[in-house]
């Protein structure tokens, strides 16, 4: 593929379905100005995430939406020739998930159910069951949602797949239960910048980290979105500010020069880790 440009989205989405896809519209339209051939916007993007982590409102949730319907295929038309990564609310009959889908103008690329849930999502989202890569144009790309990066076998179970690019979409808050005066000083917020350098770096791929901004009733969203290296190291960020986090890089090449004397996946020993690992 060559050298591309890939960018992380901090901003904030709440309910409205309406301004969802005009913000959606505007950053898609701000990345293809700067050259941007991979963009990966935030978790719940349509629709919000939960207003309550804790004990979620059943009647408060964001709208479920069809995995092939207008909202997804709107998205894919605004993305034309990029690929887009966005996060949504999924109907699947009774159930509900937390999901993600990957397009570009001809179609879906590639789909994610979040598989780990955090504290009460559980009360109202069903849980995904596999990690699975799959090829894009920019090459091949893994998907990861807020709570799985938190898990070293997830971004493993991608890379153990041919991921090259990992897009992890984040409506990730600082903490709920011992806030801190300043955003830097959060636990979540070092623990979110944490999890994404070492998700990189343990697996010598690229990863596109996206997340919410603003607030939505007792969640306050940490923003953070980054571009990492196969070394761990942040290309571009937003800290915590509303968006995009811009770096240019040929991933294949980055990541064959990170493994050119140690590659971790090679060096892996299954059989000491035992069954249960």
């Amino acid at each position: 593929m060559g050298m591309i440009r890939i960018g992380a989205v901090s901003a904030h989405f709440g309910r409205s379905l309406d301004h969802a896809v005009q913000r959606i519209a505007a950053l898609v339209g701000q990345a293809r100005g700067s050259g941007v051939g991979l963009l990966v916007l935030p978790d719940a993007a349509l629709g919000g995430y939960l207003a309550d982590l804790r004990h979620p409102d059943p009647a408060a949730l964001p709208p479920a939406l069809d995995p092939d319907g207008g909202h997804i295929r709107h998205v894919a038309a605004l993305a034309r020739d990029m690929v887009v990564c966005v996060g949504y609310c999924e109907a699947d009959g009774e159930r509900r998930y937390n999901s993600a889908v990957c397009v570009t103008g001809d179609g879906v690329l590639g789909r994610h159910r979040k598989v780990h849930q955090p504290a009460g999502e559980s009360v109202v989202y069903a849980a995904g069951e596999r990690f699975t890569a799959f090829d894009t144009p920019v090459g091949r790309l893994g998907m990861l949602i807020d709570y799985d990066k938190t898990f070293p076998e997830s971004a493993r179970r991608l890379a153990l797949d041919g991921a090259e690019i990992l897009a992890c979409l984040s409506a990730w808050p600082a903490s709920i239960t011992n806030r801190a005066p300043r955003m830097t000083h959060d636990r979540q917020s070092r623990l979110f910048d944490l999890y994404d350098r070492a998700r990189a770096a343990e697996n010598q791929v690229v990863l596109v980290s996206s997340n919410q901004t603003g607030a939505i009733g007792g969640m306050r969203f940490l923003g953070q979105a980054k571009v990492v290296g196969p070394g761990g190291e942040i290309l571009a960020r937003t800290w915590s500010k509303a968006g995009i986090a811009v770096a240019e890089i040929d991933p294949a090449a980055e990541i064959a020069n990170a493994r050119r004397v140690l590659s971790h996946l090679k060096e892996r020993k299954p059989t000491a880790y035992g069954s249960g690992s």
